[in-house]
């Protein structure tokens, strides 16, 4: 009678609102049970019937990407921001550093869970996942050419240092999620050391 209830409520809220309030509770089963969070403690968590579950993203796939979704597009916004303040370059450069670590930080389940479990599970969450990557690559590229003002044969020399920025602090992010051996103020100090050229003159 419960999930009756509930599935009466989300009919009301339209397909829209329903949806969010899906992703919603999928969000709050994945940081309470961690990668493990399956469609059945979904469903539970929404109130609803596992069907409904799936008439609204398709298939288990269908709800990883529309979480991964969320949450790509939250992120480059907040990195578009950070790489295009009126800054210094160093403070454009924690700025960006900080708002990804921020994320990895704040919901390391929902982190994990997206960046690894689903990528694992899901062929369809792996492809948004690589595409944010790219996409992400390609702005900083951009934010670098623009900065040191290279000419249009020189971008693919920035692409290659953006790309290779982005692999780096993903990696490094997984390594401190794991360990924890400071803080996420200190790991962003260390990663703009790194990129502003540090590692050379050490």
């Amino acid at each position: 009678m419960a999930t009756d209830a509930a599935e009466a409520r989300a009919s009301r809220r339209g397909p829209r609102r329903t949806r969010e309030y899906l992703l919603d509770a999928a969000e709050r089963v994945v940081l309470r049970e961690g990668p493990s969070a399956s469609m059945n403690a979904i469903a539970a968590e929404a109130g609803i019937s596992k069907p409904i579950l799936y008439r609204h993203f398709g298939d288990k796939a269908g709800l990883y990407v529309a979480l991964a979704d969320r949450h790509i597009e939250t992120l480059l916004a907040l990195l578009r921001e950070a790489l295009t303040r009126p800054a210094t370059r160093r403070e454009r450069t924690e700025a960006a550093i900080d708002a990804w670590l921020r994320l990895v930080e704040g919901n390391p389940a929902l982190y994990r869970f997206l960046v690894h479990r689903g990528q694992a599970e899901e062929p369809e969450v792996r492809d948004r996942v690589a595409i944010f990557q790219r996409r992400l690559g390609d702005a900083l590229a951009i934010g670098i050419a623009a900065e040191l003002g290279l000419p249009e044969d020189q971008w693919p020399r920035a692409q290659a240092w953006a790309h290779g920025i982005v692999g780096m602090v993903q990696a490094a992010s997984d390594w401190w999620l794991d360990e924890q051996p400071f803080g996420r103020e200190d790991l962003t100090r260390h990663l703009a050391d790194l990129i502003d050229g540090a590692y050379a003159h050490a």
